[in-house]
C-alpha cells in the first residue's frame, strides 16, 4: 500500500489487489482494455495503483462472479447497481439456506465463526459429527453451511480471513473423518481421482464429495486442488481409476472450464467418466459431450449406481 505523490488518497498496487480480491492480475488488465474499469492511476515508477473505491467495487464483483454472475454484464455496473444484484442473490441464496437448515442453528454457529476461536470451532464440529455421523454430517451440517457462509460473505457480514478460517477448520474436521473410514471392500470400484484445475482453489467441496463417495465403498485418491490438466491424466493412468472427480466454483472463466474439459475430455480414455460437479453455473448451461455435471451431492449415489 501507498500514496500517491501529489495526493493524499490511498492506493494499491496491482500485486496487492490480487491478493485483496483473488482477481489475477490479468483478469484486472484484461477488464480495464475491455470494460473500461478498472480505472488504475500510475505511480512514480509509472506502475498502475487502485484507488481503494475501486478495489472496494472489485471485491463487489469478485462475489458476484462466485455467485454465478458473468463479468461480462457487472463489471461496467455502477456501484449501486452492484449492490441492488447482490442483495437480489443474496435473498435467494437466504431462502434456499432457512429452508434447508433452520436460521437458528446457521445463526449460532455463524457466530462461532466470528468468533475466532478455531478450537471451539473445530469442537463444535467435531461434535455435530459424532451426533449426525458422517454421511448426515456433510449433507445436513456441512453443506447448508457452506451456502451460510457464503451468503453472509456476500453481505458484508463476514471477513475473507474469517471464511478462510471456517474453511480451514471444516477441512481439518473432514480429513481426520475421513481417515477413520474403513477402506472398502472387494476391488473398491469405481476407482475415483479428485482435483480441481488450475484456477480452481477451493478444496472443501471436493472433501465432502470424497467423504460420500468413500461411505458408498469406493476407492478415492484425492489430489488436492490446482492439478495441471496433463497431470491429472498421468495420475489418472498411474492409478488405474474408472473415474476423474474434478470441482468447479465460479473462480474460472466459463470458456476455459469448458474449454479444460473438452481437452481432458480428448485426452482420457473413452472408458474413464468425468464427473464435474460444484456451484459453476456453467456445468449445466453448456454440457461438454462425454462429461457428467453433477449438480449435487445427494446424486453422487444415483451416479455410482448408473456407474456400476
Amino acid at each position: 500500500m501507498k500514496a500517491n505523490t501529489g495526493s493524499p488518497s490511498i492506493t494499491l498496487s496491482i500485486a496487492a489487489v490480487e491478493r485483496d480480491t483473488g482477481l489475477s492480475k490479468d483478469t484486472l488488465r484484461v477488464w480495464e482494455r475491455r470494460y473500461g474499469f478498472p480505472l488504475p492511476e500510475r505511480d512514480g515508477l509509472g506502475e498502475r495503483s487502485y484507488p481503494l473505491d475501486q478495489v472496494e467495487k472489485l471485491r463487489a464483483i469478485k462475489r458476484l462472479l462466485d455467485a454465478g454472475h458473468r463479468p461480462g454484464r457487472i463489471v461496467p455496473l455502477p456501484v449501486a447497481e452492484l449492490q441492488a444484484l447482490t442483495d437480489s442473490t443474496v435473498g435467494q441464496t437466504a431462502r434456499t439456506v432457512e429452508a434447508a437448515l433452520g436460521g437458528t442453528d446457521l445463526r449460532a454457529r455463524l457466530d462461532l465463526i466470528r468468533q475466532h476461536d478455531p478450537r471451539a470451532l473445530r469442537e463444535e464440529m467435531t461434535r455435530l459429527l459424532m451426533r449426525f455421523g458422517l454421511g448426515r454430517f456433510v449433507t445436513d451440517v456441512v453443506s447448508p453451511l457452506n451456502t451460510a457462509v457464503g451468503d453472509a460473505w456476500m453481505r458484508g457480514q463476514l471477513e475473507v480471513f474469517e471464511e478462510h478460517l471456517y474453511t480451514e477448520t471444516m477441512q481439518a474436521v473432514l480429513r481426520q473423518a475421513l481417515a477413520c473410514v474403513p477402506p472398502p471392500a472387494g476391488n473398491g470400484r469405481p476407482g475415483v481421482l479428485l482435483s480441481t484445475l488450475p484456477g480452481e482453489p477451493h478444496g472443501l467441496g471436493l472433501l465432502m464429495a470424497e467423504a460420500v463417495l468413500a461411505l458408498e465403498g469406493c476407492r478415492c485418491i484425492s489430489l488436492g486442488t490446482q492439478t495441471p490438466l496433463w497431470d491429472v491424466v498421468l495420475a489418472a493412468r498411474a492409478c488405474a481409476v474408472d473415474v476423474v472427480a474434478l470441482g468447479f466454483t465460479g473462480c474460472i472463466n466459463p470458456n476455459q472450464v469448458v474449454d479444460n474439459l473438452t481437452e481432458l475430455r480428448s485426452k482420457l480414455p473413452p472408458a474413464v467418466a468425468i464427473w464435474a460437479g460444484g456451484s459453476a453455473p456453467v456445468l449445466h448451461r453448456r454440457r461438454v459431450e462425454g462429461v457428467t455435471p453433477v449438480a449435487s451431492l445427494d446424486l453422487i449415489p444415483a451416479e455410482l449406481r448408473r456407474w456400476r
